[in-house]
């Protein structure tokens, strides 16, 4: 179920500058009226009349605002794993169909009758219903490597967290066997490998720059129990973290 936090219609000067940040929940920056650009993640986009920007919770972006922008931008945790993961500027289609129920959201949210939050979260899922038809549309389309690097966007966001392989087939659309074989061809290693060395860097990073105990720094680094954390360690680097951390500090 779609959850909305906050919907917000505002007109902001131009030429002002929102410096890199992120949020905990997804967002929809809706451009009405102006232009303006952003970066979201490594990739800078434009924004112009009738775009939107889609920014998955924890990516990291800016804004920056040309001639007088109308902005209407909407705070939410969706429940679908494919809509979680796109990130970048698309095109409305030409009904603005996108705008007209961020507008009835906006009024909606505006008059707060009874049961408007209720009736927030159901606009909000028939804009992820009309984000999967414009998914399916040839202008809106994005080809499987996108995909799959959707895929590495969440797994870099989340890898600190309990993530499945079959999880991630499901949100690349792919059957789980599939969904490996065009990660491993894609990225050099398998799904699961990959989580594990990105787990395993910021374990190093956590135990040179930190004081945590070695099960403080197991947990934190997303492993099930200290004797997995400790047995992955030493396979890939050929030291205990422990020994690890004490070479490290002394060279």
């Amino acid at each position: 179920m779609d959850r909305v936090l906050y919907i917000v219609n505002a007109e902001h000067e131009a030429n002002t500058y929102i410096p890199p940040h992120q949020h905990e929940c997804f967002e929809l920056v809706y451009y009405i009226h102006g232009h303006g650009t952003c970066s979201i993640g490594p990739r800078s986009y434009h924004f112009r009349p009738f775009t939107f920007g889609l920014i998955p919770a924890g990516f990291k972006h800016d804004e920056n605002h040309q001639p007088s922008p109308e902005v209407l931008f909407v705070g939410f945790h969706c429940g679908n794993p494919i809509i979680n993961t796109l990130s970048g500027v698309f095109d409305d289609d030409k009904e603005h169909t996108v705008l007209q129920t961020l507008q009835r959201m906006n009024a909606e949210f505006k008059r707060k009758r009874d049961g408007f939050a209720e009736l927030l979260n159901l606009q909000m899922s028939e804009i992820t219903v009309y984000l999967q038809r414009l998914l399916a549309a040839s202008d809106f389309h994005s080809p499987a490597e996108d995909q799959m690097q959707y895929v590495l966007n969440y797994m870099n966001e989340h890898y600190r967290h309990k993530l499945s392989v079959t999880s991630l087939a499901e949100m690349s659309g792919y059957s789980y066997d599939r969904f490996r074989h065009l990660f491993k061809e894609r990225f050099g290693h398998s799904p699961h490998r990959y989580l594990v060395l990105k787990r395993l860097d910021y374990a190093k990073s956590l135990l040179l720059h930190t004081q945590m105990h070695i099960s403080e720094v197991s947990s934190a680094a997303g492993f099930v129990n200290d004797a997995q954390f400790c047995n992955m360690f030493k396979r890939e680097s050929g030291l205990s973290p422990r020994t690890f951390r004490i070479r490290s500090r002394v060279m």
